[in-house]
């Protein structure tokens, strides 16, 4: 969306379609924008800077100008309510923290409600007063009810983050505390994910730099370096949990237990890949005699090698060090976005 600067008056231009917007400030706006995005009614999430003063704000100067990190939230008002945009952010956030949230610190990070018309104002405070008055947290709130003033879009590679960079923002995600609060105090009563949708086929990789980040140096060394663990003293070597193995880097598919089995050489073992467009082979020349790689397509990480001295059907040993991999139990396929092979393990009959 080519939307440069938005300047909301009292009350929000509403779009030719009838939508509605709102703006909320919860920290990380990678986060809020996730937190938001896909309810039904809400057509658009916007990440950008809110309430600031000064020229247009940029990520490198907008907290020093006083904007806050934000999203800009438009939606139907017959699907959802500006009531129903209020649920969803006391839902993922912390109201009690006023100097920023979770591991993100500082006044840019700070929660905040804008309203646009005395309307809004009154069902904020509402809001937030009937939340207090619930129990649920043992400290006041301290999420500011402000006055809409202006909005800057984030730049472009801010927009759908944790899409575009669903492995990198879960690293973040994870480090920062928001998922384990927000499941402490809401328990089974969460209304929306806090994690991103898996998209490992639009993958972008890291750099080198942020790369050892956010791996062990194991898992940076095996994948990135073409090192090798050491056998029987890694994670798979003798898993018989059912799930499937996924890349560590990229999320995507590569190995399902059903095809795993105890080779006796101290490594996960497999017949065959789980798809074999996600596995890429080449010649490795680095000892005699010549081995086959095995890399991943979408991560480009070096997973181990391949050989001809497996058991049937496919007579083929796929040799895979475990530090490449991420294992996903089959009860949690779903829930992390690989539902489509569940059907692998369900009985027939």
């Amino acid at each position: 969306m080519a939307l440069t600067a938005l300047l909301v008056q009292a009350v929000r231009p509403a779009a030719k379609d009838g939508a509605a917007r709102a703006i909320f400030a919860g920290g990380c706006f990678w986060s809020m924008e996730l937190a938001f995005d896909g309810h039904d009614g809400i057509t658009s999430v916007i990440v950008g800077y809110a309430g600031g003063t000064g020229e247009r704000p940029t990520y490198e100067d907008y907290a020093r100008k006083g904007f806050r990190e934000a999203v800009l939230v438009t939606y139907d008002p017959s699907r959802i309510t500006f009531a129903g945009l209020l649920d969803i952010f006391w839902r993922h956030i912390d109201p009690t923290d006023d100097g920023g949230q979770f591991c993100d610190r500082g006044p840019q990070y700070a929660p905040a409600l804008y309203y646009g018309d005395e309307g809004e104002r009154r069902e904020a405070e509402e809001s937030r007063k009937a939340l207090a008055e619930s129990g649920r947290f043992r400290k006041p709130l301290a999420t500011e009810i402000l006055r809409v003033s202006t909005f800057y879009a984030a730049e472009e590679y801010h927009q759908h983050y944790a899409k575009k960079n669903p492995f990198r923002y879960r690293s973040y995600s994870l480090g920062c505390g928001r998922n384990r609060y927000l499941q402490r105090v809401w328990g089974k009563d969460m209304n929306a994910t806090a994690d991103p949708p898996n998209d490992w086929k639009h993958f972008v990789k890291p750099d080198k730099k942020e790369l050892r980040k956010i791996l062990t140096p194991l898992q940076y060394q095996v994948t990135q370096e073409k090192g090798t663990e050491s056998a029987f003293h890694n994670a798979y070597w003798d898993n018989e949990r059912e799930g499937i193995y996924i890349d560590i880097v990229s999320g995507e598919p590569l190995f399902s237990s059903k095809d795993q089995f105890h080779s006796g050489t101290g490594w996960a073992s497999f017949t065959r890949p789980l798809d074999s467009h996600n596995i890429k082979e080449r010649t490795d020349l680095s000892l005699l005699p010549a081995r086959v790689e095995v890399r991943s397509v979408h991560g480009g990480s070096h997973l181990g090698h391949v050989f001809n001295d497996g058991p049937p059907p496919t007579g083929l040993r796929y040799c895979m060090n475990s530090a490449a991999l991420r294992f996903i139990p089959k009860e949690d396929l779903e829930k992390e976005g690989y539902g489509e092979y569940l059907k692998l393990f369900q009985k027939e009959g």
